[in-house]
């Protein structure tokens, strides 16, 4: 595979969107073919389904519906846009993707950890990040910033518990693959945080790479940022 694949992680309320546009924007910038991306969603299928799982009318979805219908989404989103994307060189910056899955539907929803890799192994047939971006916060300062901006969905509807657990999912899978998951203080300001992904990404994309298409680390941008 010719191209890159970034994935954002994390929390609710962590800044995972807002870092990824960041970073897809800095990599636009200093020349490298790159698309951004999300999940649930990327396709036409896929929104469609984005639509079913994060409506708040849907908050009697079974655990494993959940865990179907996001690897429903994923299995078109790989086939549609991060493949083709892959294979002429490009840069693909995914707003969640294959560790959502095990930290909210395993560890959050108690689905067992074997059905969810014999799954994931079926929809991605191997295929994983070579780097994620894991956006580590505490889990009432994440709740808070997002009712701070009126984002609630079926998901931020659960409970103290559940997102807990789901943190804790994720800090368990970055002990596990430390060399492709970089753990980052999402509770520092978003100029602090970006600038922390820039450096870890523009490491990834040279040694991967080379010069063809390396962002050049000397032109990092200097953004002025609001507060969270």
């Amino acid at each position: 595979m010719k191209g890159i694949l970034i994935s954002f992680e994390g929390i609710e309320g962590t800044g995972k969107t807002i870092q990824s546009r960041l970073l897809y924007e800095y990599l636009a910038k200093e020349g490298c073919k790159v698309i951004l991306t999300e999940e649930p969603g990327g396709t036409r299928i896929g929104l469609k389904i984005r639509d079913l799982l994060l409506s708040a009318e849907n908050r009697g979805m079974t655990p494993v519906s959940e865990l179907l219908l996001y690897n429903a989404s994923r299995a078109q989103h790989i086939k549609e846009v991060i493949l083709p994307a892959l294979k002429i060189g490009s840069v693909v910056i995914t707003d969640r993707f294959i560790d959502s899955t095990v930290a909210y539907q395993g560890y959050g929803r108690g689905i067992d950890l074997k059905l969810i890799d014999f799954i994931e192994r079926i929809v991605t047939e191997g295929l994983k990040p070579d780097i994620t971006l894991l956006l580590d916060l505490d889990v009432e300062i994440g709740l808070k910033r997002n009712r701070g901006i009126n984002k609630t969905d079926r998901l931020e509807l659960e409970d103290l518990e559940f997102h807990k657990r789901v943190r804790d999912g994720y800090l368990e899978i970055a002990a596990k693959e430390p060399e492709r998951i970089k753990l980052i203080d999402a509770s520092e300001s978003i100029e602090e945080v970006y600038n922390k992904i820039v450096s870890i990404v523009t490491d990834v994309v040279i040694n991967k790479m080379g010069n063809n298409q390396s962002p050049n680390s000397n032109n990092q941008k200097s953004y002025k940022f609001g507060d969270w």
